[in-house]
């Protein structure tokens, strides 16, 4: 499963370093470097130099890569689409009512984890809080 969202974000972010990658996935870079390791070795994914500096890397799908996702993709379309014919005419209409909350909330997490750093999201509940008892 991370490597099918590896390359869905790469398709995504085409050219991205994979730095960048780690961060807008929220992975360590090892782990990217493991993805990217597995996935170039199975012709999925090309690390080429950077256009400004030859020295950078940045990662792309190669057509196999593509390939790839589009199937995944159309197998979720088919699974999603059969789930929701299974549904009722009164739960298809309560989804569709509340798609535009769904939406909202959505942007709004994206919002919050993009503000909040992997140091800070990495802290358990209440690390870094003053329990200091006041005097």
């Amino acid at each position: 499963m991370a490597q099918l969202e590896f390359l869905s974000c790469l398709a995504e972010n085409p050219a991205e370093r994979p730095g960048q990658m780690a961060r807008m996935l929220r992975l360590a870079p090892s782990s990217v470097a493991t993805l990217v390791n597995g996935l170039a070795s199975r012709g999925l994914v090309i690390r080429t130099g950077g256009v400004a500096d030859r020295r950078t890397a940045v990662l792309d799908l190669t057509p196999a890569g593509h390939a790839v996702l589009a199937d995944w993709q159309d197998v979720n379309e088919q699974i999603l689409a059969a789930a929701l014919t299974a549904l009722s005419a009164a739960g298809r209409r309560s989804l569709s009512s509340s798609l535009p909350a769904l939406r909202q909330l959505t942007a709004a997490v994206d919002a919050l984890a993009d503000e909040t750093s992997p140091a800070v999201a990495a802290q358990p509940a209440g690390a870094g809080e003053d329990t200091t008892p006041e005097a």
